[in-house]
């Protein structure tokens, strides 16, 4: 037994060198500490960046409002919760902010989450079981894979919104419960899921329809409802749906919103729900803040759509290798993971801060540049950022 002791592996040892290959794929992760932001601006040492990869959608995260009602509650009732939402971290603020949720999202009840993440895990492991089958597209965010994976029940992905794959799939189910999972405006290539398809086609195939909405939510639909609501489905037809704080909110955490059944089992079985403390109610108080200027002001929504438009327009007269979305995420399309990052390092020269997506976010051979836009930017900001691309030695399409 000693000698087969001495010749396990060191697992440190290994994970450094898993680091090493992947650094020397140029596939390395790096920190990037934000010394200041002002809007789109950010300061990082001596540079000042006009940022293109905040999820800051509507321009939210540093009004004035959002900032007066986080330090009214803070200096109110101080900073942590203190506790689990189950023990006595539940406050006002957190069920006002239910309440306004599941009210602007048509929603039985909504519940909330420390983050997306946490979100996903609950519904999934609470929901399905050793012996169901969980149905995904290829395309969605880690989270929703990973809940699948821990809840024991059968993770099958079809390829990014192919319906009659994903029709296969389900019907391979037999008489196992089935839940169908896609995220509603995809995080890296920024199109939606054709959602009326996949709620028809779970309601034929008697399966349970989750959609996560987090970068859908205050950006989709008339009221910013998120983008179920704007194809026009209720609660009856996508039972569960999900969606963050942290993006066009400018906040941070999640929740969950659904028909009284759904959110109440949630409180009784969803592990990362009851075993995590409550988020600060001072914090509470912003995202209803930001929740309350999300439908009122629509000229954000108004705004960000132009400026989409503006974008997609000349990166297609530039012959830019645009990918095909109308959200708020715009990638291009670089291919191979060097060329993103030389795009990234040169933009930055140019006082312009874009991400390099590189493998394993993205599939290999599929590293763009992930721009994002922000009711924050102005027409000049999107100038200058095609102008600069301009300069780039990317590939070009026939405009």
């Amino acid at each position: 037994m000693a000698v087969a002791a001495a010749t396990r592996p060191d697992l440190i040892d290994r994970l450094a060198a898993q680091t090493a290959v992947r650094e020397s794929d140029q596939l390395l992760r790096r920190l990037r500490t934000i010394e200041h932001a002002d809007g789109p601006w950010l300061q990082i040492g001596d540079q000042r960046l006009l940022s293109f990869c905040s999820n800051d959608y509507l321009g939210l995260a540093q009004h004035p409002q959002l900032v007066a009602a986080l330090k009214r509650v803070a200096s109110d009732e101080g900073v942590g919760s203190t506790s689990a939402h189950l023990i006595c971290g539940h406050r006002a603020e957190h069920a006002e902010l239910e309440e306004a949720l599941a009210l602007w999202t048509g929603r039985d009840r909504a519940l909330l989450f420390s983050t997306g993440y946490m979100a996903n895990l609950g519904v999934l492991q609470t929901l399905l079981a050793k012996g169901d089958m969980c149905v995904q597209d290829k395309l969605n965010h880690a989270c929703l894979l990973d809940g699948a994976r821990l809840s024991g029940a059968a993770l099958k992905r079809y390829p990014h919104a192919d319906l009659a794959a994903a029709a296969r799939q389900l019907a391979s189910a037999g008489d196992a419960a089935a839940l169908l999972a896609t995220d509603g405006v995809f995080s890296m290539d920024g199109d939606v899921a054709p959602l009326r398809e996949l709620a028809a086609l779970c309601r034929r195939e008697h399966s349970t329809l989750m959609v996560d909405d987090a970068h859908g939510l205050g950006v989709s639909g008339e009221h910013g409802a998120g983008s179920v609501l704007a194809v026009g489905l209720s609660q009856h037809e996508v039972p569960l749906l999900m969606a963050t704080l942290g993006k066009a909110l400018g906040c941070s955490g999640a929740f969950v919103a659904g028909p009284a059944a759904l959110i109440e089992g949630l409180i009784q079985f969803a592990r990362p729900y009851i075993y995590t403390t409550a988020m600060p109610p001072a914090l509470a108080a912003a995202a209803l803040a930001a929740v309350q200027l999300a439908q009122s002001e629509t000229w954000r929504r108004d705004k960000l759509s132009a400026l989409i438009a503006r974008f997609r327009r000349g990166a297609t007269e530039l012959g830019l290798p645009l990918m095909a979305s109308t959200s708020a995420i715009q990638p291009l399309l670089l291919g191979q993971a060097e060329t993103a990052l030389a795009a990234t390092q040169a933009l930055q020269v140019q006082g312009l801060l874009v991400s390099a997506i590189r493998p394993p976010t993205v599939p290999a051979g599929q590293s763009r540049l992930r721009i994002t836009l922000s009711a924050a930017h102005e027409e000049a900001h999107v100038d200058r950022l095609l102008a600069a691309l301009e300069s780039l030695p990317l590939s070009r399409t026939d405009s």
